[in-house]
């Protein structure tokens, strides 16, 4: 009897492993690649100024040390190893992983040990009878220990859909640790950038504090040779300290910028102080990489977040649709079933059990149909946020593009500027001194030149900030990260494929 029922259950797990070959849902494939051949209307020019863009190359992985400083490079190690959200980002990574693997044990048999003991009283009405027969206790104890195992038979593939989705969200979850990671380098370098970019303002500052001295000093001198007035030594004393009301302000913003670098490398501001950066301690990078836009979208931690969440939102189309189907449960028992413990073991105390259930929707209120078509519909939401996810980040390749470009020519435009402005004050305070022109003129020059060295300062910290803005744009390079996270084996592809 038990090897003709032992038959049955095995004819029906082949029946069904059959069956489970197939799972319903549409199958993943990844979107067609972008078309395009350029980022912008006009195509990609071949340099911007001292720079030139470097087509179909890839961007190295330490981005940051193609600017050639120490100090840089010390700042971006300290904040990949101390950054909070880089590990809480890790941690979701980790999450993520356990999740799959959790999807994955619904392929294989679940096995329990149970074990209970009771005092019950039977009734003889369960029987049908007046009362129990003779020797019959109404009232004892039953003790019973065995395992039991449970199978559901996969046969429309919810739980492998299951699986890809899991699969899927902890790709999407592998990225997400990989974008914070190039989003935590990027911060470190453009507060590196800014310091500087503070520093070089503060010491312009400066130097303009003590032209507004000089002027003092030149029109006191005059006015003893009788040559100038009092009205020209309030104008330049205003003029000095309307020019020393600019420090405090610049101050202030690096304290904050120092702060904040701290903070990005795990660090109280009391506990760790930046470097003191200098713009001109920083190499200008000539070749940039600009990767073609079919590369870029294999590229960016973004963009294959969000394909890897349009993957598992297919999988949960298969998922819901698998719902509509019929379900066949296996179950399987063996029990030591006895009303005295001391004969739990005991052969005659044996007892085994072999069952299959099939359970089939039949009305449901319309909710299975309705999770499907909801389902479905956050495909499409998942798809257009793919599609703008790739446009943005097509956007951000063309402004700094355009921006570098922008940057080379205004810098050029700074210099001729101050060379300019400085060939002019030179001539207008040698008038003034003969008595030609009044104050007000050696300042107007003077304004302009120290608005064109301020200028300088800001066009050219902008364009190293715009030149770590294309290597991110480029995706950094995240695929050559080194670190505690191991990035994908196949970096810049899928990592997870579509079940067949």
């Amino acid at each position: 009897m038990i090897s003709t029922n032992l038959r049955a259950v095995a004819g029906l797990l082949g029946l069904a492993g059959l069956l489970c070959g197939c799972a319903v849902g549409p199958d993943f494939h990844l979107p067609p690649k972008p078309t395009q051949k350029a980022y912008r209307p006009a195509g990609e020019a071949a340099a911007a100024g001292e720079q030139q863009f470097a087509l179909g190359k890839r961007i190295t992985g330490d981005w940051w040390k193609l600017f050639h400083s120490g100090p840089l490079d010390h700042v971006v190690q300290q904040a990949i190893g101390g950054n909070r959200t880089l590990v809480a980002a890790k941690a979701t990574l980790a999450q993520a992983e356990q999740a799959r693997i959790q999807a994955s044990g619904g392929l294989f048999p679940q096995v329990d040990l149970g074990a209970s003991a009771a005092r019950q009283k039977i009734s003889p009405s369960q029987f049908g009878l007046q009362k129990l027969p003779a020797g019959f206790p109404p009232i004892f104890n039953l003790f019973s220990i065995g395992p039991r195992v449970s199978y559901a038979l996969d046969i429309f593939g919810e739980t492998r859909r299951g699986i890809e989705e899991a699969g899927a969200l902890a790709e999407a979850a592998n990225y997400e640790v990989d974008a914070a990671y190039l989003t935590l380098t990027g911060q470190a370098v453009t507060e590196a950038f800014t310091i500087a970019e503070i520093n070089a303002e503060i010491r312009t500052i400066e130097g303009i504090i003590a032209d507004d001295q000089t002027n003092l000093r030149l029109v006191n001198a005059e006015v003893k040779a009788g040559t100038a007035t009092q009205l020209d030594i309030e104008t330049a004393t205003s003029q000095l300290e309307a020019d020393r009301t600019l420090l405090p302000p610049l101050r202030q913003q690096l304290s904050q910028t120092r702060h904040a670098l701290a903070i990005l490398g795990g660090k109280a501001p009391i506990d760790w102080t930046p470097p003191a950066f200098d713009l001109a301690a920083f190499t200008l990078p000539k070749d940039l990489p600009v990767s073609l836009p079919s590369a870029l979208v294999q590229q960016r931690p973004d963009v294959l977040t969000a394909q890897a969440r349009l993957h598992a939102a297919s999988a949960a189309i298969g998922v819901a649709t698998a719902q509509l189907y019929p379900r066949l449960d296996i179950t399987a028992a063996f029990n030591q079933d006895t009303t005295k413990i001391n004969q739990l073991f005991w052969g005659s105390s044996s007892a085994w059990s072999v069952a299959s259930g099939l359970t089939a929707p039949i009305f449901h209120g319309g909710e299975l149909v309705a999770q499907r078509r909801a389902a479905i519909a956050a495909y499409d939401a998942s798809l257009a946020n793919y599609q703008q996810t790739v446009l943005l980040s097509f956007g951000q390749v063309a402004d700094a593009l355009d921006a570098l470009q922008n940057d080379a020519a205004l810098i050029e435009s700074e210099r001729r500027a101050i060379r300019s402005g400085e060939a002019s004050l030179r001539l207008t305070r040698q008038t003034y001194s003969i008595g030609n022109i009044g104050i007000l003129q050696v300042v107007d020059a003077q304004r302009q030149v120290e608005q064109a060295r301020l200028g300088l300062v800001r066009a050219e910290a902008q364009r190293l900030i715009d030149t770590a803005q294309l290597f991110l744009a480029m995706g950094g390079g995240w695929w050559q990260w080194q670190g505690d996270h191991a990035p994908p084996a196949s970096a810049g592809k899928p990592a997870v494929k579509a079940t067949p």
